[in-house]
């Protein structure tokens, strides 16, 4: 099964100026639609890297949904678990500025509560012989507590990532039972109720390692964009990531790429710090191409012995 990946699709729709952003006024420019979904992004990043993840989630019962699934089963993921029922994806809207970054959104989220059901009847053949789990804290509150069941049950490793903190603030004690769990440096702030936004790496790193031994929280690992990336787990280890310095076309999916590189390697036995590199040049990697053109890496690239399976 390689790594499973449970989480809900979105269908991105991305303006881009072309001319100086103008805050609260008109701006001529470009809108592009694409598939989009933290783990549906994740899914595909960890295809890329010619390994080959099966993801769980669902689409709508439309050409759209079939579109989702066939260019991921382009990419060699097993889609196998898909399924298709109505209002299964959600609609991410977007405005970026001059610098690639977004500077206003809404969000519709999708019904995902059939996944609940879907666990339920499938849940062993997905987990028993997959190689690890990564998933969105914000689903589902059943959901949550299925994978987390599995992944005790089957003694599967269990990373986290999130596209809503306001949701997933509810789960903290979920946090607990999850081997990795990555977030961006505001939704640290969000988590821990507390500012983080003006902190360097160092300061962010040793602010980090404090809540997370005090929330007994195994490992968490904080985004800080350009900055890079801090990392620090219950037992005292703590670290920072800098950043791959490379020109910024656009920024979505760079998060979700940085997840799927460090999901690859504490998977496949790399250390932290080991991973959270590999994260940083798959998010590099998708910083700086442009739109529709998907950048593919070996195993080997990253230090991974792995077979590759065609």
């Amino acid at each position: 099964m390689g790594i499973v990946i449970i989480g809900a699709v979105f269908v991105d729709i991305k303006g881009y100026p072309l001319s100086t952003y103008i805050p609260g006024g008109r701006n001529a420019g470009r809108v592009e639609q694409v598939h989009g979904g933290v783990c549906r992004n994740v899914a595909e990043d960890i295809a890329n890297v010619e390994l080959r993840p099966t993801f769980v989630s669902l689409v709508d019962n439309t050409g759209s949904g079939q579109d989702v699934i066939d260019k991921l089963a382009k990419h060699k993921v097993n889609t196998r678990y898909i399924e298709k029922v109505p209002d299964g994806m959600g609609t991410w809207l977007a405005v970026f500025d001059n610098d690639g970054d977004v500077c206003a959104a809404i969000s519709k989220r999708p019904d995902t509560t059939p996944l609940t059901k879907l666990l339920e009847e499938k849940g062993d053949e997905i987990f028993a012989d997959c190689d690890s789990i990564a998933f969105e804290l914000d689903l589902e509150k059943a959901t949550v507590k299925q994978i987390l069941r599995y992944a005790k049950k089957y003694n599967k490793k269990v990373y986290a990532a999130i596209s809503n903190m306001s949701i997933a603030m509810e789960r903290r004690a979920f946090l607990q039972e999850i081997d990795c769990f990555v977030c961006n440096q505001q939704e640290a702030g969000l988590l821990f109720s507390d500012e983080y936004d003006h902190m360097a790496p160092e300061e962010m790193c040793r602010t980090l390692a404090v809540n997370v031994h005090s929330a007994n929280i195994p490992c968490m690992v904080v985004t800080m964009g350009g900055e890079g990336a801090v990392y620090a787990r219950s037992n005292g280890e703590s670290g920072v990531v800098p950043a791959k310095k490379v020109d910024v076309i656009d920024t979505t999916g760079a998060g979700d790429a940085f997840f799927a590189g460090t999901v690859i390697g504490l998977t496949y036995g790399k250390t932290l710090p080991e991973a959270c590199e590999i994260g940083s040049r798959l998010a590099a990697s998708v910083i700086c191409t442009a739109e529709n053109v998907c950048p593919r890496f070996r195993p080997l690239e990253f230090g991974l012995n792995i077979p590759v399976v065609d």
